[in-house]
């Protein structure tokens, strides 16, 4: 009888442990469609961006042709680690095209630049508190999946760590991006 409610005991706390995991892996997948829609945000607006970069800096081709190769690796990215990648060289090929504008006086003045730019600002927060929200269930899920006696059970499941969506150090730059075109001359 003893040994009926051990084994029952054991059942019940693989079974709720699974469950836990099941859940918190939903959260993660949950937690990165969330940053993957704020992502297809700022892709939609990099083609109207370069376009209106285009029209003022047409010499510029080289990094208008790097943001566009940039955004096409992100959006075809197929792993979490592939897209955080991806992301980061975007991240940076961006800064370099405002670094770049900061040349053109008319293409700061341009109102659907400034229009562009006020969006793509906006996105960028949005990004940035999904990539957070994201970073902090991940740290959630990989917390439990290694804690003593559930990494057992992760272990004889399947369940692995999840990447963190991290800044690339030697891809861009830890300060915060600066999308401000007001001319200060």
């Amino acid at each position: 009888m003893l040994l009926l409610i051990i084994a029952a005991a054991v059942v019940l706390y693989v079974i709720s442990t699974y469950n836990g995991l099941v859940t918190l892996r939903e959260r993660v997948r949950n937690a990165w469609a969330q940053v993957d829609v704020q992502l297809k945000r700022r892709y939609d607006l990099i083609p109207n961006l370069v376009n209106t970069v285009k029209a003022y800096a047409s010499h510029e081709k080289d990094t208008l042709a790097r943001i566009t190769e940039a955004r096409s690796r992100a959006m075809g990215a197929s792993s979490t680690s592939e897209q955080i990648q991806a992301e980061n060289e975007l991240t940076n090929t961006l800064r370099t095209l405002f670094a770049v504008a900061e040349n053109y006086p008319d293409l700061k003045a341009d109102a659907n630049f400034r229009e562009l730019q006020q969006e793509l600002s906006d996105t960028e927060s949005k990004i940035a508190f999904a990539r957070q929200f994201f970073n902090d269930t991940v740290q959630k899920y990989n917390t439990r999946i290694a804690v003593f006696p559930a990494n057992i059970i992760a272990r004889s499941f399947g369940f692995g760590p999840e990447a963190f969506f991290t800044l690339d150090d030697n891809a861009v730059q830890r300060e915060n991006v600066r999308v401000s075109f007001d001319d200060h001359s």
